[in-house]
């Protein structure tokens, strides 16, 4: 499978403390050297050793601009995103001597930019970073909008900053070696912005879905599709966190699904890739919508439906619910004791539903338990 390269890249802008350029298409290499400017001087690029041939092709090409650049291997998945890879980092940009008028590239997926975006945070209290998601899930979700954290013990980005970047590069090439479970899970990220904003999204991948689920063996067509997909997307988040970027309100409603998902993942201890967690928790926040008397029956059956389509999970095991409870208690928008989420008075309409009685969360659970526990190779 090769992706075809006659497309112009599509620029689209977000406006936050700072005006960037997302920039989808292939071939974005050459884009780079833009996006930094003329008064970097040195450039630290993190990422993952799975990734060590295309971070050196990014390197390689730097230097031939006038650069410095370094690298720095950290671990893969959520491993990558703890204190000590942090220290890590923070470590080679001491030695190396980086001022603020440096800064660093991220190559790699969700737990990379995530990673990669704090470390430029919090150094010397803020320095450029792009973007260079490799994902389908970072393109569309984590390395737009500059939210940036590590993992805990306690849960899952609960230390981090908001700090946006100086641009993203979304090449589709990328993709062309991403495993089938990767991909299906990014579209976990994409469904649910066609859930809270855009159902254009969700017809896509209603219509296509066979096509979508059949990956890597793919067609011209299907790239289309993938790539309509991934700018409707884009464009979503950049709208939303074009209005609030510090999550003060709007923003909020791109964690549809999350508090129940990041729950799934901690018990999991981050087993389950995010998508995944992230498709049961949408059902699960459905099903609570339901029950709460605010989305229909029928709206919470197309969660299930176009979920399952594509090969996302839409339940989860039904003997852990006070480990996900305690899990939940500890997300970011609980305010003290009271939890409250993200929820649908129909497709395209979110609302908040705060300190829900909990029978109802009880109940909502009861909805998506499995007796036996599910296995997939998403896990």
């Amino acid at each position: 499978m090769t992706a075809p390269s006659d497309q112009t890249p599509t620029r689209i802008t977000v406006r936050a403390e700072r005006t960037y350029d997302v920039v989808v298409g292939r071939q974005l290499l050459g884009e780079l050297p833009g996006l930094l400017g003329d008064k970097v001087a040195k450039v630290l690029i993190i990422h993952p050793e799975s990734l060590e041939t295309t971070a050196e092709a990014v390197r390689q090409d730097l230097i031939e601009q006038g650069y410095e650049a370094l690298l720095a291997v950290v671990p893969d998945a959520e491993t990558a995103k703890s204190a000590q890879v942090l220290e890590f980092c923070w470590q080679i940009l001491g030695q190396a001597d980086f001022t603020r008028s440096d800064a660093i590239v991220a190559v790699g997926g969700g737990t990379v930019t995530d990673l990669a975006g704090f470390v430029a945070a919090t150094w010397l209290r803020g320095i450029a970073v792009v973007q260079i998601p490799t994902t389908l899930l970072a393109m569309v979700d984590a390395a737009v909008g500059g939210k940036t954290g590590i993992n805990t013990p306690e849960g899952k980005n609960l230390v981090g900053a908001f700090h946006s970047p100086q641009g993203v590069l979304c090449d589709l090439n990328a993709l062309e070696t991403l495993p089938k479970w990767d991909l299906i899970a990014g579209l976990g990220e994409v469904i649910k912005i066609g859930f809270i904003a855009d159902p254009v999204i969700l017809d896509l991948v209603d219509a296509h879905a066979d096509d979508l689920a059949n990956w890597p063996n793919v067609t011209d067509s299907t790239w289309a599709v993938l790539t309509e997909l991934v700018q409707c997307s884009i464009q979503v988040k950049a709208d939303v966190v074009s209005q609030d970027l510090r999550e003060a309100s709007l923003r909020e409603i791109l964690n549809y699904g999350h508090t129940f998902g990041h729950a799934i993942e901690q018990v999991e201890r981050y087993g389950w890739r995010h998508g995944a967690a992230v498709s049961v928790g949408m059902v699960y926040a459905a099903e609570l919508a339901r029950l709460a008397g605010r989305l229909s029956e029928q709206d919470v059956q197309r969660h299930r439906e176009t979920l399952a389509k594509v090969g996302l999970p839409t339940s989860y095991r039904g003997d852990r619910w006070q480990q996900l409870l305690t899990a939940m208690h500890r997300d970011k928008k609980s305010r003290g004791s009271m939890l409250r989420f993200v929820v649908l008075d129909e497709i395209g309409k979110p609302g908040r539903l705060e300190g829900p009685d909990p029978s109802l969360l009880a109940s909502a659970y009861a909805e998506v338990a499995d007796a036996a526990p599910t296995t997939t190779t998403l896990l």
